[in-house]
């Protein structure tokens, strides 16, 4: 008969596949070496199939590896938040939501939602995370968050999407810049330019990359920074030009030398959309949250 499948030892696959190795993923979870092989070694002879490749340089997932890993990582967030809603509800919490973020959302949108939120349903617990757009659906797939809120035009497999705010991109220019005070202009018009962009990986920087490699025209990165403010004062600095959402770089255009222009391209007006898991009921403090935000 087949031993079943414990959690502590999924436990341990799932961090030496991270890590690769056994040794690490022992240290992380505070586990002797041996004993963490052991565990590893007992479940593939269970099963009769290899979890992992072994060499001197650590262990690689085999196939069947890769499935049990990406589907352990879901069961191990269910039970990880079981436990959560569980020590809330035995405090009185009438629930717990794990909300992901892009970093428009988190600037332009969730503080006054949040605030409310929270004044109105003090007993519901929201942990937030800002995260890159193209990011949060396997968040979501993989248990990992309850809800998110993206720039994404279209669903990914296994994701819902619904409208909930929109915002305009600008292009942001230095006070003094030969751009500064222009008519609404095509980013296309700007591709001479050197631009501070966001890290690669934002949905941001992909329409960025992809508007300029339809206009047939290299996008020169000078700088590249992980948030809207260290963008906006390496341009107040005149090191390059940028292009940010209005909303969120409007509190810089107050204290820092910059000018906005705006831009004629259809992808400068965006949408943000709600994002969650298809096929599972969301739970009652995640419908409430959503409520709040759509109003």
């Amino acid at each position: 008969m087949n031993e079943p499948l414990d959690l502590a030892t999924l436990r341990v696959i799932v961090a030496a596949a991270e890590l690769g190795s056994i040794s690490a993923a022992g240290d992380r979870l505070q586990l002797a070496v041996a004993a963490a092989s052991a565990r590893i070694t007992a479940l593939e002879e269970s099963l009769g199939l290899r979890v992992f490749e072994r060499s001197s340089r650590g262990v690689r997932l085999t196939p069947a590896g890769q499935m049990l890993v990406r589907r352990g990582r879901e069961l191990l967030a269910d039970t990880d938040r079981l436990s959560v809603d569980l020590h809330d509800y035995a405090k009185g919490l009438q629930g717990h939501v794990r909300l992901v973020a892009n970093t428009s959302s988190v600037l332009e949108l969730l503080p006054a939602k949040l605030d409310r939120m929270m004044r109105e349903h003090p007993l519901i617990r929201i942990d937030v995370a800002e995260h890159g757009s193209l990011d949060i659906p396997l968040l979501l797939l993989e248990g990992r968050a309850d809800l998110g809120i993206v720039d994404m035009a279209h669903a990914p497999h296994g994701i819902s999407l619904r409208d909930c705010f929109s915002d305009t991109l600008v292009l942001v220019v230095p006070a003094a810049h030969a751009l500064a005070g222009s008519s609404p202009m095509a980013l296309e018009d700007a591709l001479a330019e050197d631009f501070i962009a966001l890290h690669d990986g934002t949905a941001l920087s992909s329409r960025l990359a992809t508007s300029a490699s339809v206009a047939g025209k290299p996008l020169k990165v000078r700088m590249q920074m992980r948030s809207f403010d260290a963008v906006c004062r390496m341009v107040a600095g005149g090191l390059g030009v940028a292009v940010l959402p209005l909303q969120a770089v409007t509190p810089q255009l107050a204290s820092l030398p910059l000018a906005t222009v705006p831009l004629t391209d259809a992808w400068a007006a965006r949408t943000h959309r709600i994002a969650l898991r298809g096929g599972i009921e969301p739970s009652p403090a995640t419908l409430t949250l959503i409520e709040f935000l759509l109003r």
